[in-house]
């Protein structure tokens, strides 16, 4: 028989069991049988599948000698599949029925009973029996955790007719304190916040975590807001601050308990990411003092409520029109969160915050007078096509009135591929301020250079390439426990365990209707619900916070709340929304929000409605951020421009496909254009 006569054959038979109408599933495969011998061989097959299922494969000899031929059974879509793909109902209920498990060893081999498992429509038996070949079941994990029991198939031997299963836990941790156990047990009760009912006695606490500067976007050119800029430092109403843009991803740290995260997610890879490179930072600049400078770290951002947000350059997440020869980071913001309105510090705050602990600081160039700024837009113009980071810091250190050198040099470590520029106007008072924290704060030494701090991140990364949860679990090993002591954002209350699931859908619109506790929370809920009312592009996602799950019952939730924007176009438009109503708060990039639903008695509700108007009346009292020194106008304050450069968008955005596709292509379109070019010429001439 031919091989396309066999491989209909084998496709005839693995559907039998599932189809039994063989009349339906003729019709499919007459298109493809091309003679009268291949139909006859699917008819027997049809016919025959009951009595071969319960027969081994017959082995035939081909060219190369002989092979045995091994079945698969595939999956039977009239009962439960015992695959990956199972639905999380079954999932739940093998993971219920585990407890029932007896494993005996019996001459050798393993045998696995327990009781019948039962479903809406159909019940999966105590044994599953096929000859020569075991049945192959893995349960679903939540998140992207490897971690949770797995089912390894053993083959066995011709003559063996039982189901041979061994189940073996692979990096699950099973001792955990007796708190993590009632958590977890909490945990499983069902998502977060269903069986939770608002009431007029129920109160929400939120307060944002971690967040990034607001995304204001220019309704005007770029020649006009450099016009604007001129004439504001002109009259010395502003200093024109220039920074470096590196390319990497945003990377936010709250601290140990307060988390990592990402621009729009939390407890993944990139996470873990930046807390590794970040503790890698931290070895190099106190040497043998880190651990101690790390504990130290972990319990200001806590105590104080604060937030840092970088900039993650590696090699290890994506390249952005260069690989960088170093993985680093960059601190490009220090915000108090406090329990109010954000506050963004400015940069020579900012200096001076990372010269004491020694972290990583961006290049910074000021300019207070006119003939400085209108010298710099020259030279970007003159090397925007062109420029690298060589000749541009070398331009810029020349016409700029005070020039800060970064604690990580450009070209050292990602190269001369230069993104772009960020021009923005900050205080008239930022040039004395900049040269006070010089003078205050030198630049420190670095203790650690030199020394072995063990495995680099890419050496982590590509030692456990095929697994990224290995990838995690190595990287937050190696950064040490004084820094990342617990898992749990990554992997649940337990190490190896569960990761984070997702709380109720109701819960956001159970948070919305609860009375807000203060006035950041009363604030939070009106953008929340003026986004939804105005149906903005973004998404409200919550999850559970393991950092307070044992404080957590059934009148008490703490959950995680991720503010994530799906396009611009929504910034622009809650912009124009604050116009109209200044007292709304600003839309960040990066929004992370803790969440509390609680619920008090009448005594307490009286309690905490007095403690929030007061609480209110000094926010709006104090509401000048430290960074403020000016009063400048919001669309003066916030004038930003983003200047980026042609190398980068090059490398960037045409990728080797892309230029490959254009190489190859090139030559035909510009024949296309010719032949149009031509055609317009001739109906010119002909019609003129």
């Amino acid at each position: 028989m031919s091989a396309p006569h066999r491989i209909f054959c084998v496709f005839a038979l693995s559907v039998s069991s599932s189809a039994p109408k063989p009349k339906s599933f003729l019709p499919f495969n007459c298109y493809s049988l091309h003679s009268f011998s291949a139909r006859f061989a699917v008819a027997e097959a049809l016919r025959f599948s009951s009595s071969v299922s319960d027969s081994s494969m017959p082995n035939r000899r081909g060219k190369a000698g002989i092979r045995e031929q091994k079945w698969k059974e595939n999956p039977k879509y009239d009962r439960p599949s015992l695959s990956t793909e199972s639905t999380p109902m079954i999932t739940e209920a093998i993971a219920d029925n585990l407890i029932g498990l007896n494993i005996n060893e019996n001459g050798g081999q393993d045998s696995l009973s327990f009781s019948p498992i039962k479903f809406e429509s159909a019940q999966m038996a105590s044994h599953v029996s096929v000859k020569g070949q075991t049945a192959i079941w893995k349960p679903r994990s939540y998140g992207t955790m490897s971690g949770a029991t797995a089912v390894e198939v053993k083959t066995v031997a011709p003559d063996q007719t039982s189901v041979a299963v061994d189940i073996k836990a692979n990096d699950v941790e099973t001792a955990a304190s007796s708190k993590g156990s009632s958590g977890l047990s909490k945990l499983l009760k069902g998502p977060l916040g269903a069986n939770f009912s608002v009431d007029n006695f129920t109160y929400s606490l939120a307060q944002i975590r971690a967040t990034f500067y607001p995304k204001f976007e220019n309704e005007k050119s770029d020649q006009e807001v450099r016009t604007r800029m001129i004439e504001m430092v002109s009259c010395g109403l502003a200093t024109l601050e220039v920074s470096l843009k590196h390319s990497g991803s945003l990377f936010m740290y709250a601290g140990h308990e307060g988390g990592a995260y990402a621009k729009n997610s939390f407890g993944n890879i990139y996470t873990a990411v930046g807390v590794f490179v970040l503790g890698r930072m931290f070895s190099e600049a106190w040497g043998t003092e880190a651990s101690r400078k790390q504990a130290e770290f972990n319990d200001f951002l806590e105590r104080n409520r604060m937030c840092i947000s970088m900039e993650l350059v590696t090699a290890v997440l994506g390249d952005h029109g260069q690989r960088p020869q170093e993985d680093y980071v960059v601190v490009t913001a220090v915000t108090e969160l406090g329990h109010g309105k954000p506050k963004f510090y400015s940069t020579p705050d900012i200096i001076a915050f990372c010269r004491k602990w020694r972290l990583p600081t961006n290049h910074v160039w000021l300019f207070s007078t006119r003939k400085s700024v209108a010298s710099f837009f020259a030279a970007y113009d003159a090397l925007c096509e062109e420029g690298t980071a060589t000749p541009v810091c070398k331009a810029l250190d020349e016409v700029a009135d005070i020039s800060v050198p970064g604690s990580k040099d450009h070209i050292k470590v990602q190269g001369e591929i230069l993104e772009g520029l960020v021009a923005r106007i900050v205080s008239p008072e930022s040039s004395k301020h900049v040269e006070k924290v010089l003078k205050e704060f030198p630049s420190p030494p670095l203790d650690g250079a030199g020394q072995n701090l063990g495995p680099s991140l890419r050496e982590i990364c590509a030692t456990n390439r095929s697994d990224e949860n290995q990838q995690v679990k190595a990287l937050l090993q190696s950064v040490g426990t004084s820094f990342c002591p617990a898992y749990s954002d990554w992997f649940g209350n337990r190490k190896g365990d569960v990761h984070s699931r997702n709380a109720d859908r109701s819960i956001l619109s159970k948070f919305l209707q609860a009375h807000p506790a203060d006035f950041a929370t009363t604030k939070l809920q009106e953008m929340i619900r003026l986004m939804r009312e105005k149906r903005y592009p973004a998404a409200f996602k919550c999850y559970y916070n393991f950092h307070k799950l044992d404080s957590s019952d059934d009148d008490n939730l703490h959950f995680k709340m991720v503010i994530h924007v799906h396009s611009d176009s929504a910034f622009r438009r809650y912009q124009k929304e604050m116009r109209y109503k200044p007292g709304l708060w600003p839309l960040y990039r990066g929004f992370f929000v803790d969440v509390n639903l609680f619920k008090v008695n009448k005594e307490k509700a009286a309690e905490i409605a007095k403690d929030c108007n007061i609480l209110e009346k000094s926010i709006n009292g104090n509401s000048n951020p430290k960074a403020s020194g000016t009063d400048l106008a919001d669309e003066d304050a916030n004038l930003m421009i983003k200047l980026k450069f042609l190398t980068y968008k090059v490398l960037d955005k045409f990728k080797l496909n892309d230029l490959m596709f254009l190489f190859f292509f090139y030559p035909l379109l510009i024949n296309y254009f010719e032949l149009v070019n031509d055609q317009i010429d001739f109906l010119y001439t002909k019609y003129a």
